[in-house]
């Protein structure tokens, strides 16, 4: 089974206006609201792909039900951690320029870390967890090292997508897949790039510092996948960009849910490009038959 870890999940209040006036009134064209949250997003391609997972993380609140009864119409299980405080709400404010302004997310009690904690304590070694996203305030540095801690003492896999501090103690402790973007790699190792292959040693130095597989998303320039192996890279898909929320949840849940049946790197590589890709396409996360579509579109080339 794949679980997915969501801390800090939200609505997604996406809201179109043909110019904003700011200190003005402002009419709204359109609007929509979306379950969010990393983890959330990767379960939901995980379903569209043909992968079962179990959501975990904190929900609470109105806004917590309405994740629930989002992910129970899209036939997601979920075994979310009620919360006393309300799920969060991010507004997407999408005018010439796109606008974000994101909640701080609900205050997690002790006794609430623990439930979570008590929930992942029952996987076995068979079991992928993704850990995706940021923190709410409230919870301490290190509790994604401790829940790191309780996946490897089952001798799970885990794969974990965030940036700093975390992901940089995640990396000793093996992780089956990390996925910054060429701008959070040269933060995480306080460098620059220039080009593409100014970014081959540190992602090799994602592999030394304990990572299994590594993909580092770039934009404009596609994706690199870095394997003990070698390092692959991917096309760049033409179409128009519509979209730029989900796209990376949408790569791993397209690398990891193939994997977890293949067990092929490069094949998982190009289902993770076809669902990033697909997303950055849709104005939702991508559609199944979208990524079909997309899949034949995708080559990988060995380049080191």
């Amino acid at each position: 089974m794949i679980y997915t870890v969501t801390l800090n999940p939200s609505i997604d209040y996406i809201v179109h206006v043909d110019q904003l006036a700011i200190g003005d009134i402002n009419r709204m064209k359109s609007d929509l609201k979306l379950p969010g949250g990393k983890g959330i997003n990767v379960s939901r391609i995980l379903q569209r792909i043909g992968s079962a997972s179990t959501a975990l993380g904190f929900l609470g609140g109105f806004t917590g039900h309405f994740i629930e009864d989002w992910l129970k119409k899209e036939t997601i299980f979920s075994d979310f951690t009620s919360v006393n405080d309300d799920t969060r709400i991010n507004i997407k404010l999408k005018a010439a320029e796109e606008t974000e302004i994101n909640g701080q997310g609900p205050v997690i009690s002790i006794d609430e870390m623990n439930a979570l904690k008590e929930k992942l304590s029952t996987i076995s070694a068979e079991d992928v967890v993704v850990l995706s996203g940021s923190k709410p305030a409230s919870i301490p540095d290190g509790f994604y090292q401790e829940l790191i801690e309780i996946i490897r003492s089952k001798n799970a896999s885990f794969v974990i997508d965030t940036t700093g501090a975390d992901l940089l103690n995640a990396l000793p402790k093996n992780p089956l897949l990390v996925k910054p973007n060429n701008h959070e790699l040269a933060e995480l190792y306080n460098t620059s790039f220039q080009n593409v292959e100014d970014i081959f040693p540190y992602g090799k130095k994602l592999l030394d510092d304990g990572a299994r597989f590594a993909l580092v998303s770039m934009a404009g320039d596609g994706a690199l996948l870095f394997t003990s192996d070698g390092i692959y890279q991917s096309n760049v898909l033409k179409h128009p960009v519509k979209n730029s929320v989900g796209a990376g949840d949408s790569m791993i849940a397209g690398f990891v849910g193939n994997f977890s049946k293949s067990n092929d790197p490069v094949e998982a590589f190009k289902w993770g490009v076809a669902c990033g890709s697909a997303t950055t396409f849709s104005d939702d996360l991508a559609t199944k038959a979208f990524i079909d579509t997309l899949l034949p579109e995708v080559e990988i080339t060995k380049i080191d």
